[in-house]
């Protein structure tokens, strides 16, 4: 691979002309830093051998995350996502995919350490595929975390296989568990895409859209370390525009009401004016009328026609120039192109045209919305109730739109606003993760990214933390602009030990009850601690903390309530664990996608009774629950959710989860 690389930097761009040097000269920049060795990790995590077969000869690959070639180009390591190495992810012994062994190697700090054979095509290789587990699969899955997340390559599984291989063209929606790798799935469907149709994406784009900066800064190392170095990250709010201010819970909800949608379209379409006059138009010694009716029907046309405000009024002045043209061959003239042309950028039509359709802005339609109750009855007549109507409409107005402190939600509608004046750029390709929260605004914001391309859809109903988020995939599909998109459920979890999966699982009945139960499929249970304080919450959440550190390595997350953020922070101090590097002090509401070794939750009760209902809460514990790779302590005064409250049994000695 270093030959590779120094290869790659020794081209000289030569092109024809500047520009296509420069893109050439970016290509083979780009070239380079995805040949930048990583020392922590191999070239190669596994083999296939496949079987002599009369039509060819039988072959033996290296799977790796890069194509690396010898210096007469023969391939010495295949990369992951070719076609090649299909059969490493999805054969078994019942399909072995024409795989006589497999191999997976095992590796630590960049150095061999183990490999293990997988004989698929033997006579006892159906009893092992039955009694057997990969030892370097195992070990794989339950290293300890530390740092940003790390790629999956070396542990694909044969349904998460399938997702990331998905055509292009087409929108999947994964519904998984804690722990089911569905983000790492949706960030290796990226880079294999990318691979796979990288002509196509190269001009359209790839994007990862994450709820927040914390996760898009833990998942950001994932793509870079399987080379692709130009994929997008960004959230919502950094896509909509950035907020100036919040807003009550109530009103931000009804702002991510799809019938704000219908509400929008009304204001801005109802800008277009009735004709009232006739077009008069001078030229020459004779004056041409077009009358009003008639220029009523073009704009009924052009405002039924499906193009966007701003093309419509552009089309305008066309329009009426025509018409006049239309007057003028009916006296025996001929007039061109070049007589259309004038007509319509003459000042009587140009004026007569802004009179009837007037330019528009996004922050001038909702600043009128917000601040005029008649401008919002109209628009929001037979949509929205009275009272509804008061909750949007602004207490005391700014002074102009200038002034106008947007909330997230009111930047959304101004996407909203933005495309009906003119259409959104759409990307090749989009991944939404953690879409259960998102609001039907903010998934049409989303969906009109990827009108002419596709998303992977990401999350789980049963950790939807607002109260705005839709009820069911298929809605949230609807509102992307993708009712056709396939569902896929992924319920083994390789990340959560059984036992703190299976004791957050049990609130799934109150906040889920249409999900699946799901199931872990480490070979160690876990560690699972329930710890009252008797009146010494911080104290005893301290211990615990210190407990995790002594008890084994990695990473050690306490998630507290947002309001006891600070005091658990001074706790933490004074007991001298606060500058610890390996401690990371979580409020509850940014622990949504994070994974640490060992989670400490300090007070379940006040994480769920900080949420404006009881569901969202359970909600929210549940996602808080489910952030541990190895062990989990629930430090708690206040009485644990009756859900919750029972300890589990203890382990049978020996025993593991299958």
């Amino acid at each position: 691979m270093a030959r590779m690389r120094e290869h790659t930097l020794g081209l000289q761009a030569q092109a024809g002309d500047k520009i296509a040097g420069e893109q050439l000269a970016g290509t083979l920049w780009r070239r380079a830093q995805s040949l930048v060795n990583d020392p922590g990790s191999a070239l190669f995590f596994g083999r296939i051998d496949t079987a002599d077969l009369p039509e060819h000869k039988g072959e033996r690959h290296y799977i790796g995350r890069r194509h690396i070639s010898d210096a007469d180009g023969e391939p010495v390591v295949v990369d992951w996502r070719a076609d090649v190495s299909t059969p490493f992810y999805r054969a078994s012994p019942q399909e072995p995919m024409g795989v006589t062994l497999r191999r997976r190697f095992g590796v630590d700090g960049g150095q061999l350490t183990a490999y293990e054979d997988e004989h698929l095509v033997s006579p006892r290789a159906q009893d092992v595929a039955d009694h057997g587990h990969s030892q370097i699969l195992a070990q794989e899955i339950e290293r300890p975390r530390s740092g940003p997340m790390r790629d999956i390559v070396a542990t694909i599984q044969p349904e998460q296989d399938a997702i990331v291989r998905a055509d292009v063209t087409a929108t999947i929606c994964v519904q998984g568990a804690p722990g089911t790798g569905k983000t790492a799935v949706g960030l290796h469907r990226a880079a294999w895409l990318l691979y796979a149709f990288r002509d196509r994406l190269a001009r359209t784009g790839v994007l990862v859209i994450g709820p927040n900066r914390a996760f898009l800064d833990h998942v950001s190392a994932v793509l870079p370390a399987l080379g692709e170095i130009e994929v997008g990250h960004t959230t919502v709010e950094e896509l909509t525009g950035a907020p100036r201010a919040t807003e009550p819970v109530a009103s931000a909800g009804l702002k991510g009401d799809a019938r704000l949608a219908q509400v929008l379209h009304r204001a801005v379409w109802s800008s277009v004016r009735r004709a009232t006059e006739a077009l008069v138009v001078p030229r020459g010694s004779r004056r041409w009328r077009v009358p009003e009716y008639d220029v009523q029907e073009i704009l009924d046309e052009l405002t039924s026609r499906g193009v966007r405000y701003s093309a419509a009024k552009e089309m305008l002045p066309r329009r009426l120039a025509h018409a006049v043209l239309v007057r003028m061959e009916r006296t025996g003239d001929t007039p061109d192109d070049r007589v259309q042309d004038a007509v319509a950028r003459s000042t009587p039509v140009k004026g007569y045209s802004k009179a009837l359709w007037p330019a528009l802005d996004p922050a001038a339609v909702l600043f009128g919305l917000w601040s005029d109750a008649t401008l919002l009855a109209e628009a929001a007549d037979g949509i929205l109730t009275a009272e509804e109507q008061r909750t949007l409409l602004w207490d005391k107005a700014p002074r102009s739109k200038g002034a106008a402190r947007w909330t997230a939600a009111d930047t959304v509608l101004l996407d909203e606003i933005a495309d009906l004046l003119e259409r959104t750029a759409s990307l090749g390709h989009i991944i939404l993760d953690e879409a259960q929260d998102l609001s039907p605004m903010q998934l049409r914001a989303v969906g009109r990214r990827a009108s002419t391309g596709s998303l992977t859809v990401l999350g789980d109903l049963a950790q939807g933390t607002t109260s705005w988020a839709t009820r069911s995939w298929r809605e949230s599909l609807e509102h992307l602009g993708k009712a056709d998109a396939h569902v896929e459920e992924l319920t083994r979890g390789f990340r959560v030990p059984a036992a703190v999966l299976e004791y957050a699982a049990r609130l799934l009945p109150q906040i889920a009850p249409d999900l699946g139960l799901p199931e872990s499929v480490r070979s160690n249970r876990g560690r699972l601690e329930l710890l009252p304080a008797k009146g010494q919450l911080l104290t005893v959440a301290s211990a615990a903390v210190g407990s995790a550190l002594a008890g084994a390595p990695g990473t050690v997350g306490v998630i507290v309530a947002d309001a006891d953020l600070d005091a658990l922070a001074e706790a933490l101090a004074s007991a001298g664990l606060g500058a610890e590097p390996r401690v990371q002090l979580i409020p509850a509401t940014l622990a949504k996608g994070l994974e640490f070794d060992q989670v400490v939750v300090v007070e379940p009760a006040a994480i769920a009774g900080a949420e404006p209902d009881e569901r969202t809460g359970l909600r929210r514990l549940y996602v808080v629950l489910t952030r541990a790779v190895s062990g989990l302590t629930v430090v708690h005064d206040q009485p644990l959710p009756a859900a919750l409250a029972v300890a589990p049994p203890p382990p049978a000695a020996g025993r593991l989860a299958r």
